[in-house]
């Protein structure tokens, strides 16, 4: 399977799309004098195989001048496709010797290596655009917006599909009114299982106990990073990372900042109050094959408080009422649910409800496109849609769901609702949940 082009039709399709929009107010960041607005950037990949080389390929209009992978073989096509970029496979290494030569940085590692590569980056004074989900924990998420705020570098989180006209509407509607007061949301993923006899990544499985020979064009050591040390086996890449806790982040973290992002900008999300989960049987090396996370959220200005639920691993949510026989609800979804009406994908229902309602003006401004909008904030432009302010806590409350799921490892927290105080950074009610929040580095790594 070429996960690649699933991913790419995952995101286009209309049902689950992943528009937002950019209600950040805009206005010109103090981008620490690093590029004239006319001139080219210069740009360097980390992670460079696999999505990083899709990201690289949108940014054509600028140079590419240094790209590093600890997997020469899986970024051998992105090698050949810009010969004249440095190579490393130690973006420490490259960061200290081109310094002076890079003004912006792509990360597309994966996840547990995000905010390391990230930080490195901006604590140097360059831009960044790195990939969803932001980071691998809670404090991380939290570390890599303060320190965008700190050093004033232009941000874009890689959930690509926040720049597309769907979710600008689907604002619009519930701006208006267009189903009323918005009391829950229901977002449901077939990821990591893909029907019956497929799979986009393993889940519920245990750590391999063979130890086969390191390929020879791989560094496993940096590949490693900061996560606990073990040995190489194929299971773990490239791609099938995302399902290991000391890796990835598992379906929720792959898809969450996409299908999350348009309901925490049409329904203005912060922080949630709790957050509460069940699944299949947890193990203390892969996420569970399929679960279930509830949100609850206070009440924003004039909307009331809202509960957001994720489902994961095939499962989903009731069948809403007022829905036409012949409409499905697909394997990939989003509702919201008003007290005038409910919304599936971007269709208003019931019918009734439709044929009295009136669509609303564009009034958002639109966007030049995902890549764009960070290449422009990189040459003194507007702010990102996507940019660390919001991205971090979006990807706060989307690995607050896999802390939740964590728990589950002690028998007796099982489905606990952790009440989650964002300012003091802990769940008041569950001491032992804290400890999920951020994780230990392995020597010779450290974060801030």
């Amino acid at each position: 399977m070429n996960n690649q082009i699933n991913r790419r039709r995952f995101l286009k399709a209309g049902l689950f799309t992943t528009a937002a929009l950019n209600i950040v107010p805009g206005g010109v960041l103090g981008l620490n004098g690093q590029t004239p607005a006319n001139n080219r950037l210069n740009i360097a990949g980390i992670g460079v195989g696999g999505q990083g080389h899709s990201d690289l390929r949108q940014m054509k209009s600028e140079n590419i001048v240094a790209l590093c992978d600890v997997d020469w073989r899986h970024a051998a096509g992105t090698f050949k496709e810009w010969p004249d970029a440095k190579k490393y496979k130690d973006y420490r290494k490259m960061l200290d010797e081109m310094e002076k030569s890079i003004d912006a940085v792509v990360v597309a590692t994966p996840d547990h290596v995000h905010a390391f590569a990230s930080i490195a980056a901006m604590q140097r004074g360059k831009h960044v655009y790195c990939e969803k989900p932001l980071t691998h924990s809670v404090w991380e998420a939290r570390m890599v917006a303060q320190v965008a705020k700190e050093k004033k570098v232009a941000t874009q989180m890689g959930n690509q599909g926040q720049a597309s006209e769907e979710t600008r509407r689907l604002c619009e509607f519930v701006w208006d009114g267009a189903i009323g007061n918005v009391l829950e949301a229901h977002i449901w993923t077939d990821r990591p299982s893909q029907g019956l006899f497929n799979e986009y990544w393993p889940q519920g499985v245990a750590r391999p106990k063979e130890t086969p020979p390191v390929p020879p064009d791989l560094d496993w050591d940096l590949w490693v990073g900061p996560a606990p040390m073990r040995p190489y086996h194929p299971a773990y890449l490239p791609f099938k990372w995302r399902g290991w806790w000391d890796f990835g982040t598992g379906a929720l973290g792959d898809i969450g900042c996409h299908a999350i992002d348009p309901i925490f900008r049409a329904c203005k999300l912060t922080a949630p109050t709790s957050v509460q989960a069940s699944s299949t049987r947890v193990n203390t090396e892969t996420y569970p094959l399929g679960s279930m996370v509830t949100y609850q959220f206070p009440a924003r200005g004039n909307m009331p408080p809202m509960k957001l639920v994720w489902y994961d691993g095939g499962l989903r949510p009731p069948r809403p009422d007022g829905l036409p026989d012949g409409v499905t609800m697909g394997d990939n979804g989003r509702l919201l649910v008003g007290d005038k009406g409910f919304i599936l994908g971007n269709r208003l229902f019931p019918e009734a409800r439709r044929k009295e309602y009136t669509d609303p003006p564009r009034t958002i401004e639109r966007s030049p496109g995902h890549y764009q909008e960070w290449i422009l904030a990189c040459k003194g432009g507007k702010t990102p849609g996507s940019n660390f302010a919001f991205a971090g806590p979006l990807a706060e409350a989307v690995l607050l769901g896999n802390v939740a799921l964590r728990v589950q490892l002690r028998e007796e927290l099982t489905r606990t609702k952790l009440l989650w105080d964002p300012v003091a950074f802990k769940f008041p009610n569950c001491p032992e949940a804290d400890a999920f929040l951020k994780r230990d580095y392995r020597e010779g790594w450290k974060l801030i």
